[in-house]
């Protein structure tokens, strides 16, 4: 029976199997989730020596499985190497240098992905302060979610001036994704113009 056990949360088949090909024989057995949900599942029944986690994942995203791992400290001290394709998704949500953690970006070789794995390991190792709770503000309904909330029952919040910066980038965002569905109306319309 092995002793390690890896898990690999990517939605991507070739990714996981890559990962396990790449890895070489030794004392450890390697998990696979096809989304967050499962990993986050895997990640809380399991004894695990290492996380893989893919950014992008359907179900539950990477960052909602990231905050979940920061929220709860035994997890937080389990290896973490994050996976992406555009490490730009990655440093939007969480700004270097990445302390606690690894990252790997998509495609990546055999070296590249044992380089990772032996600084996560290093990086896990680390001493690092106990977070004030990592607050979750759901602006739009005001909801707050269950990591806002403190050992002992109370209640932190992000301040104001970084919710506000928060709720500005919302607003971009929006204005963005609609200037996008614009532009994207007018491409069909021309297309279907051409076609006819």
């Amino acid at each position: 029976m092995a002793s390690n056990k890896i898990l690999v949360i990517d939605d991507t088949t070739v990714v996981r199997v890559k990962v396990r090909e790449m890895l070489p024989p030794g004392n450890f057995e390697v998990l696979e989730a096809k989304d967050g949900l499962e990993g986050l599942n895997f990640i809380r029944q399991e004894k695990l020596s290492l996380i893989m986690l893919d950014f992008l994942l359907p179900k539950m995203s990477g960052w909602e499985v990231f905050q979940q791992i920061q929220a709860q400290p035994e997890l937080r001290k389990i290896p973490l190497v994050l996976m992406s394709g555009r490490k730009e998704e990655v440093t939007e949500k969480i700004p270097e240098p990445f302390e606690y953690f690894e990252f790997l970006g998509k495609p990546f070789d055999q070296k590249q992905l044992i380089a990772s794995i032996k600084l996560a390991m290093t990086k896990a190792k680390q001493p690092r302060p106990e977070p004030a709770s990592v607050a979750v503000v759901a602006a739009k309904n005001g909801a707050v979610n269950s990591s806002a909330i403190a050992p002992g029952g109370s209640l932190t919040i992000a301040p104001t001036a970084e919710i506000a910066a928060l709720n500005e980038k919302i607003v971009k965002m929006q204005a963005e994704i609609d200037g996008l569905k614009k532009q994207l109306t007018q491409v069909v319309t021309f297309i279907k113009q051409k076609i006819k």
